[in-house]
């Protein structure tokens, strides 16, 4: 049975009636869920300084990540790194020298730029491809930052420009993200892109029209070091290292298993290699000349754990706490 009174709603629900009250309603004490507290935090912050941290704080409490990093890709260039924050020092220990430097054009994360996918909430074990955690990107990159599950918030905040932001479980933690903190991620998603479609609404467009990666590669390949590559095989090669198994790549092109294969011969046949490990140290010194990125790109990354010497625009910062906001 309700109470009829504000008394008998205090006594019954164990607190002092505050608000108005209408008789047949059961009256709640308002109690503050820390997660809410800290959106209304980063809501007040948004388009100043302090938000990045304060949209950290909510989204560690909802979905108890260990760590966030927010990029900006474009459509010519390398991604902007615009905050990061992990208490283990090997989550984003070469984002700068290795995945910015060039690596970042096999994450399946950049594929969701490049097609133009829905903004939305990704799961990098939902849309990598089949043969991922067998790919060199995977085994020479990815698998060195401890990350172990990773959930994407992807916003648009103007034409040219995909943020993505990308909460992950790492060692700290040691375990993956359960069901429940995947249906909260979807749940705050469209909260959390309204406020980081507003708070980086100026990051900068490329100027430059997207670049062909494949045909890039060819002809970075063909000028540095004398291999010339067919534009099909170009194509193959940047499927292999992004994790495409001989099945995925043959799907993807229309074309048989057995065709596949004979492309991987006739590429290994031209590079001079015998293994997909070889394949990577070749070519992944040379993405930096396809899209204009920077030239020291490929020492970085063939040296793993080398400085590449990238500097920072003002739109990107390295997550220190209280950092102001770049706009």
């Amino acid at each position: 049975m309700l109470p009829d009174t504000p008394e008998e709603a205090d006594r019954t629900l164990g607190g002092t009636h505050q608000g108005v009250y209408t008789p047949g309603e059961v009256c709640l004490t308002p109690l503050p869920n820390a997660a809410e507290v800290a959106l209304a935090e980063a809501v007040r912050r948004c388009g100043a300084p302090g938000f990045e941290a304060a949209l950290w704080a909510f989204l560690q409490r909802a979905t108890r990540a260990d760590n966030l990093v927010v990029l900006a890709f474009r459509s010519a260039g390398a991604p902007l790194a615009l905050w990061r924050h992990a208490a283990e020092p090997r989550a984003f220990a070469e984002l700068d020298a290795v995945y910015l430097a060039g690596a970042y054009l096999l994450d399946p994360i950049h594929e969701l730029h490049r097609t133009q996918a829905p903004p939305g909430v990704y799961r990098l074990s939902e849309v990598a491809p089949d043969a991922f955690h067998r790919s060199r990107y995977y085994n020479e990159y990815f698998r060195q930052t401890t990350i172990l599950d990773e959930i994407d918030v992807i916003a648009r905040p103007r034409p040219g420009v995909t943020l993505a932001l990308a909460l992950g479980r790492d060692a700290t933690s040691g375990t993956p993200f359960a069901a429940r903190d995947l249906e909260t991620c979807r749940r705050i998603a469209p909260v959390v892109m309204a406020l980081a479609e507003r708070h980086w609404a100026e990051v900068p467009a490329a100027a430059a029209p997207p670049p062909d990666v494949a045909a890039g590669l060819a002809r970075a390949l063909r000028e540095r070091h004398g291999i010339r590559l067919s534009p099909r095989q170009a194509e193959v090669a940047l499927l292999i290292l992004r994790g495409h198994s001989t099945l995925a790549i043959a799907l993807r092109l229309q074309v048989s298993p057995q065709t596949v294969k004979v492309f991987r011969r006739q590429l290994y046949a031209r590079c001079g290699i015998s293994s997909q490990g070889e394949l990577f140290r070749l070519l992944l010194p040379v993405l930096s000349a396809p899209g204009g990125f920077p030239s020291d790109a490929g020492a970085a990354i063939a040296g793993r754990g080398r400085d590449g010497g990238r500097a920072r625009t003002r739109w990107e910062s390295t997550g220190t706490p209280g950092l102001p906001s770049p706009r």
